[in-house]
């Protein structure tokens, strides 16, 4: 989960986050370099004498300065379409969850455990343990096996919602009449945290998302929920 005074994205648990954290160095790498090239040529500008009456003419760096940018659009596009195609794919998941949002809290149904259904509220802060995060900790947790596809079909009752964990690089909305579908492979075990991300009314700031990822022998092993 992020920490204070955190600068980066969160350590990715997932292969798809994995894959985001990758695109999103690769173009700030390119961010920088166009940022050191326009301050370069505004320097040069302010401080060399212009006497070249040329310029005006320089039919080649037209020419440049036409085409680079579309190659840099290209290399930023290019990784940019796979990774979105990447987080369409459903391949033969193993487990499928699906997840009602509500005004304000979540309803969970394990589809493929005898239609399993649970609420997920945000603990008040007057029942929280001493280990347990404020704002951010729930009566039911989410419990979910690693290393195994999960899809998770996510839709809501009332108003938009947006289904986050920012550590697996999921963000699915949550729109009523409207079933939309993730998936994910998590490849380390523990507990994940994440929130509503799309504005829902009062109470928007207190529904958030908790995921206990554990391995899979121990999810195989028999009901590993507290209800």
């Amino acid at each position: 989960m992020a920490h204070a005074a955190q600068v980066g994205l969160q350590d990715a648990t997932s292969p798809i986050m994995e894959e985001l954290i990758t695109f999103h160095d690769h173009a700030l790498m390119i961010i920088f370099l166009i940022c050191f090239l326009v301050l370069y040529a505004l320097f040069l500008t302010l401080t060399t004498k212009l006497t070249n009456t040329n310029i005006s003419d320089a039919q080649e760096m037209e020419t440049v300065w036409t085409i680079l940018p579309a190659i840099i659009l290209v290399l930023i596009a290019l990784p940019s379409l796979r990774i979105l195609y990447m987080t369409d794919e459903v391949n033969d998941p193993s487990l499928t969850i699906k997840s009602i949002g509500h005004q304000w809290y979540w309803t969970y149904e394990y589809t493929d455990y005898g239609g399993l259904i649970f609420n997920s509220y945000m603990l008040p802060p007057l029942f929280l343990e001493p280990a347990d995060l404020r704002l951010l900790d729930v009566d039911n947790r989410v419990v979910l096996p690693i290393e195994a596809p999960i899809r998770m079909m996510i839709t809501s009752q009332d108003v938009l919602h947006s289904w986050a964990v920012p550590t697996l690089g999921l963000k699915t909305d949550a729109i009523p009449g409207r079933l939309n579908q993730t998936t994910f492979t998590a490849t380390r075990p523990g507990v994940y945290y994440g929130q509503c991300s799309e504005i829902c009314g009062a109470n928007h700031s207190f529904m958030p998302i908790v995921l206990e990822l554990i391995p899979l022998k121990i999810f195989e092993m028999g009901p590993v929920f507290t209800l």
